[in-house]
């Protein structure tokens, strides 16, 4: 018997885990938008996402097929390193084929099965030097709200469950039901990026005073000049001596600190008033517009006026 047009394959099985801690309303959330895009398929006579809910302690034998397993966010600090039969079930499912997937801090689990060596991942961007240190052979990329490679998918922030869910309903039931879902939940189905929202968090707890002081300056400064002769100069530290003990401090060069700045306080700008782009730039420390443009979109992957029409909290038709 043939498939019907609109079909993209037989049904599929995906287990959510409700682990101790879960994220609860990412596992009602993640069920909620499959069995509205199940609807919208069975309607067409295309594909329907069969949703099992898993519990640690009652989980089932390899034996059970699943096409896919979504480990969701937790709303603690659990890191699951001593849940190791979930790892090992977790381990045993991937081995098996089962599309193996996580969002935000879920990644945590897949890296304690051992999961994630060499593997582009991404997880919330908050989290970047834990799972660093957790998992220093990962292919940690940050910057990107999901990342698909093939049978492990991960993807961001605490909500970024529905892009996750959204990027199953377009894997198996077509882009026509992607596109109906959406419209039924008013979610944007176009595709994201973690850097769009990343924010700039500089570390002021290291212990160095003399650099603290300078970092509290800057923020109140970034219209002068932020080179690094001019920061040594106002920290009344030697240029070698400065480089060394800035880049210990923050874990970054000067440079790339002074850029990561001006575009945070960029966003700020960009989010709170209605100053032309030009104004904004110049208020930052950037004197020509091309170049705030560019810098602005390498580091938020969007130009500054699809910036504002996306995150500004006025109404800037007005």
């Amino acid at each position: 018997m043939q498939n019907p047009p609109n079909r993209h394959g037989p049904d599929r099985s995906l287990a959510l885990i409700a682990y101790q801690g879960v994220q609860e309303a990412a596992v009602l959330g993640l069920a909620d938008l499959f069995d509205t895009a199940n609807k919208i398929s069975a309607e067409q006579g295309g594909v329907v996402i069969n949703v099992e809910v898993l519990r640690p302690g009652r989980l089932p034998p390899v034996s059970v097929h699943y096409d896919a397993l979504i480990v969701p966010p937790n709303r603690s600090d659990a890191r699951g390193e001593a849940d190791r039969e979930f790892h090992g079930w977790i381990r045993a499912r991937h081995g098996a084929g089962t599309l193996t997937a996580s969002v935000c801090a879920g990644l945590f689990w897949l890296g304690h099965a051992g999961l994630l060596a060499k593997r582009p991942v991404t997880t919330h961007w908050a989290l970047e030097d834990e799972v660093r240190a957790a998992f220093p052979d990962a292919d940690l990329q940050p910057e990107h709200l999901l990342i698909d490679d093939s049978d492990i998918i991960t993807a961001g922030g605490m909500m970024a469950w529905v892009d996750l869910g959204m990027f199953f309903v377009e894997r198996w039931q077509g882009v026509e039901v992607l596109s109906s879902t959406a419209r039924y939940l008013l979610i944007d189905p176009g595709k994201r990026e973690q850097r769009n929202y990343r924010s700039f968090r500089p570390n002021l707890n290291h212990g160095d005073d003399t650099i603290l002081t300078l970092q509290l300056w800057m923020e109140g400064h970034v219209q002068d000049d932020l080179g690094v002769e001019a920061l040594a100069a106002h920290s009344n530290l030697s240029g070698r001596t400065f480089l060394r003990r800035f880049k210990a401090a923050t874990g970054l060069n000067p440079n790339a600190y002074v850029q990561a700045l001006r575009v945070e306080k960029a966003r700020g700008l960009l989010e709170r008033t209605r100053d032309p782009v030009g104004a904004v730039g110049w208020a930052v420390g950037y004197h020509d517009l091309s170049a705030f443009g560019r810098v602005f979109r390498s580091v938020t992957g969007l130009t500054a006026a699809e910036y504002r029409r996306r995150f500004s909290v006025l109404d800037v038709r007005a």
